[in-house]
C-alpha cells in the first residue's frame, strides 16, 4: 500500500529513541549512556558562522533565509532534483548569465523546499531540519505541499521574537565555544568587539590560509596584497610572505584563536629548498604557475605552517580530499563553493611523513586529520593517530557525518585509535540553528556504539558513560587546547552529579 500523508490535525512528534540501536537491549543501554550526555555544553571547534552576526545579535530573517539559501547540504539535493541554485535564493556571481536571476519570493523557495521534503529520507539533512523545525521552532507539521505556508508563517511570527535572536538561542543552544574560519588579513574586528563584551573566551577565530598557499590560484596575487596590506608592506618576497604569516597568526592568537584550518586538495607536506620557494613565489607574482608547482608550494606551506604551530601553539586542522567547484558552469554561474565539491581518495602515511619527521614528536605540536575517503580510516589514519602523540583523528566530516558514516568511522578506527585518540565531534556549519542538531545526533550514535560494547561486555556501563561524556565535552576541549595551554578535562558539575548517580 502506497504511503499515505500524514494528517494535517496530527500533530508532528519526534521519537525518543531516533537514530539509537534497534535491538532491544543495546537501546536500552543506549538511552541510559545518551542521558547523561543530552545536555553536556556544546563545544564547536570547527565551523562557519559569521562572528559580524553574533556580535549585532542579529535576527534570522525569514525561513528561507535560515534554513535554506546557506545551506549546500540542503541545496544540492534539490539541485539534484532539478532545480537551479538560484531558483532557491543563491545569488548568482557578477557578470553570470543574465538567465541567473536569484528567487526573490521566499516564500516561493520555502515551498519549494517543503514539497520536495520526501527527498531529503534516509539523509542527516532530514535528521538536522526534523530536530531544528520540532525542537527549536515548535512546529507541529511535517513539511510538504498542502503544509508549508501555515509552517512558513509560524516560523516567520516566531523568528520575529527577541528570544529567537542569534545570542538568546546561543545561550539556549548551550554554547560553550564557538570556533568561526577567518582569512589571514581578517581585522578580527568583530571578535575585538565580542571579546570587549565578554564572549571572548565564547566566540574565536580560526586561521584559514588556503587562499594564499596556492599560487596557482588566479586570486593569489589579490590574496598576497590584502595580506601585504593588513600588515601594512608590500609582501615582494617569499620571506617577507613568512614573517606576514607569522605575524597574522600571533593576531589570531591574541584574538583567541585555537586553530588553523587546511583545506588543500592533498595531504602533501613536503618542504622545499627555500630557494625554489623564492622562485615559485617571484614567478607567481609576475606569472602563471601551472598546477603541479602550485601543489608543490601548497604542500612546503603545510609543513611551514606546522613549523609556525610549535611557535605560537596553534593546532593544525587538515582536511584533504575535495575536488572543489567540480562543475564550471556552477562555478562561473555561482562563485566557488556552491555545492558541487566532490570527494577524492587522499594518501596520507606518505604524505604525512615529512611533517611527522619533523614535528610528530614533540609536545608543543597538535595535528587533527579529517577525511571524507572511509578507505583510509582503519588501514592509514588509525595507526597514524595510534602511534605519534601529537596526533589526533577528527570527526566525520562533510559527507560522512551522518549515522552510518559516524557508526562506521567508530567501528574502522577504535580498535587501533581508541577513543582517545580522537578530536571528538565537529559540526563545520554555516546554519546557525542546525548546531544543536547536528551534536545531538553524533551524541546518539556515539551512545549507539558504547552501548554495543556494553553489551558485549567488553565495557562497563561506567566506563562507557565516562567514555561518552569525554567524547562530547572533555576531548575536543583537550584537542583543541593551545600547546602549553592548560585544557579543562573534568566533566561539569551538573554532569558529575548525573554521572554519579548513575
Amino acid at each position: 500500500m502506497a504511503e499515505q500523508p500524514r494528517a494535517l490535525h496530527t500533530a508532528w512528534t519526534l521519537h525518543p529513541d531516533r537514530a539509537l540501536p534497534t535491538e532491544p537491549t543495546q537501546r536500552a543501554i543506549a538511552r541510559e549512556i545518551y542521558s547523561s550526555i543530552r545536555t553536556l555544553p556544546i563545544i564547536s571547534m570547527h565551523g562557519h558562522i559569521d562572528a559580524g552576526a553574533i556580535r549585532r545579535n542579529d535576527a534570522f530573517g525569514d525561513p528561507a533565509e535560515l534554513f535554506i539559501i546557506p545551506d549546500h547540504y540542503l541545496v544540492r539535493m534539490l539541485v539534484s532534483q532539478g532545480y537551479r541554485n538560484s531558483d532557491l535564493g543563491v545569488q548568482p556571481r557578477d557578470g553570470a548569465s543574465g538567465s541567473l536571476v536569484a528567487e526573490t519570493d521566499h516564500r516561493l523557495i520555502w515551498r519549494r523546499f517543503a514539497e520536495n521534503w520526501k527527498l531529503y529520507r534516509g539523509t542527516p539533512t532530514r535528521y538536522w531540519m526534523e530536530h531544528e523545525l520540532v525542537e527549536v521552532f515548535g512546529i507541529t507539521q511535517e513539511p510538504s505541499a498542502a503544509s508549508a505556508d501555515a509552517i512558513y508563517d509560524q516560523l516567520s511570527a516566531t523568528l520575529a521574537e527577541p528570544d529567537f535572536r542569534i545570542r538568546a538561542l546561543f545561550d539556549r543552544f548551550n554554547i560553550e565555544i564557538l570556533s568561526t574560519t577567518d582569512a589571514p588579513d581578517s581585522d578580527l574586528a568583530e571578535h575585538a568587539a565580542l571579546a570587549a563584551e565578554g564572549w571572548g573566551e565564547r566566540v574565536v577565530p580560526t586561521f584559514r590560509p588556503d587562499g594564499v598557499f596556492y599560487p596557482d590560484r588566479v586570486t593569489w596575487r589579490a590574496a598576497i596584497r590584502a595580506l601585504g596590506a593588513r600588515c601594512g608592506r608590500d609582501i615582494t618576497s617569499y620571506r617577507g610572505f613568512l614573517e606576514a604569516l607569522q605575524e597574522r597568526r600571533f593576531a589570531f592568537v591574541a584574538a583567541g584563536a585555537r586553530a588553523t584550518d587546511h583545506g588543500h586538495l592533498t595531504a602533501n607536506t613536503t618542504p622545499l629548498d627555500a630557494a625554489d620557494a623564492e622562485r615559485i613565489f617571484q614567478q607567481a607574482l609576475t606569472g602563471p604557475v601551472d598546477a603541479t608547482t602550485g601543489e608543490a608550494f601548497a604542500a612546503n606551506m603545510l609543513f611551514e605552517s606546522a613549523r609556525m604551530s610549535m611557535e605560537d601553539g596553534l593546532v593544525m586542522q587538515l582536511h584533504p580530499g575535495v575536488q572543489r567547484d567540480h562543475s564550471a558552469a556552477i562555478r562561473d554561474g555561482y562563485g566557488p563553493d556552491n555545492g558541487f565539491d566532490i570527494p577524492r581518495p587522499v594518501e596520507f602515511t606518505r604524505a604525512l611523513q615529512p611533517l611527522l619527521t619533523a614535528f610528530g614528536l614533540d609536545p608543543r605540536f597538535r595535528l587533527i586529520l579529517f577525511t571524507i575517503d572511509e578507505t583510509v580510516y582503519s588501514r592509514e589514519l588509525a595507526p597514524i593517530a595510534g602511534a605519534y602523540p601529537t596526533v589526533r583523528l577528527g570527526a566525520p566530516w562533510w559527507f560522512l557525518d551522518s549515522p552510518g558514516g559516524m557508526a562506521r568511522f567508530r567501528e574502522l578506527v577504535t580498535e587501533t585509535a581508541g577513543f582517545y585518540n580522537t578530536s571528538g565531534f565537529v559540526d563545520d556549519t554555516r546554519a546557525f540553528a542546525s548546531i544543536p542538531a547536528r551534536h545531538d545526533l553524533a551524541r546518539r550514535v556515539d551512545a549507539g556504539y558504547l552501548a554495543k560494547l556494553v553489551g558485549e561486555h567488553r565495557l562497563t556501563l561506567d566506563e562507557a558513560t565516562e567514555t561518552a561524556i569525554d567524547l562530547a565535552y572533555n576531548l575536543p576541549l583537550t584537542a583543541y587546547a593551545r600547546r602549553g595551554a592548560v585544557a579543562p578535562a573534568a566533566t561539569p558539575a551538573r554532569t558529575q552529579a548525573e554521572s554519579t548517580a548513575l
